[in-house]
């Protein structure tokens, strides 16, 4: 066996970017906790950060000049981690939800899946509607088209249909996208009781 004669590994300290010493712009715009702004150096902001016992942050680096903030680096970890998972959680991902019928299907079971797609379309959720043909029932695809076009009439309030429908192999099918419902407008403001009214130029 030949003699391993490397150093051990060493795991090298994780650089925090944008903070203190990392920060590499030569002035900021300096915001302290007693609410004062000051444009200076950024080595004298970073002193004076650490005699008040907290970090130099950079947090705008692309203004100028660029904007650090006097804080705790824990609280500023803290802070940017909640945001990110506010964001997450506001953020919705739009999925296809698919409703599968029959050509023959009767009209409980319709009425059952059309109201499942009702509450795909209000949710944001896009919707494939699918009719299977077994065996001889593809001989009557008349029938399933006549079903996807029912199901799209039903759903028009909340829905729009992307294109006709569709065969493809023994399935014939087409996806609903929902309405984008529009803000309503903003109310005029009420004009006080015994305002004056505006003078017209003659």
């Amino acid at each position: 066996m030949f003699p391993n004669n490397r150093p051990p590994f060493r795991r090298l300290p994780k650089i925090r970017e944008n903070v203190n010493e990392a920060i590499r712009v030569k002035e900021v715009r300096a915001v302290f906790p007693d609410g004062q702004v000051e444009v200076m150096a950024t080595p004298a902001a970073i002193r004076r950060a650490q005699e008040l016992g907290l970090d130099l942050i950079l947090v705008s680096p692309t203004a100028e000049p660029p904007v650090a903030k006097a804080m705790d680096y824990g609280q500023w970890q803290y802070e940017q981690k909640k945001k990110t998972h506010d964001a997450k959680k506001k953020q919705h991902v739009i999925q296809v939800k698919e409703v599968k019928f029959r050509p023959n299907t009767d009209d409980h079971d319709y009425d059952f899946k059309k109201n499942h797609a009702l509450r795909f379309l209000k949710e944001g959720n896009r919707v494939k509607a699918v009719v299977q043909f077994r065996g001889r029932e593809i001989a009557h695809v008349d029938l399933g088209k006549k079903l996807l076009l029912r199901f799209a009439e039903d759903l028009k309030d909340v829905g729009t249909v992307e294109g006709q429908p569709k065969l493809e192999g023994r399935n014939a099918h087409i996806i609903m996208s929902p309405i984008k419902v529009q803000a309503p407008p903003a109310k005029a403001k009420e004009k006080p009781a015994g305002a004056p009214s505006p003078k017209l130029d003659a």
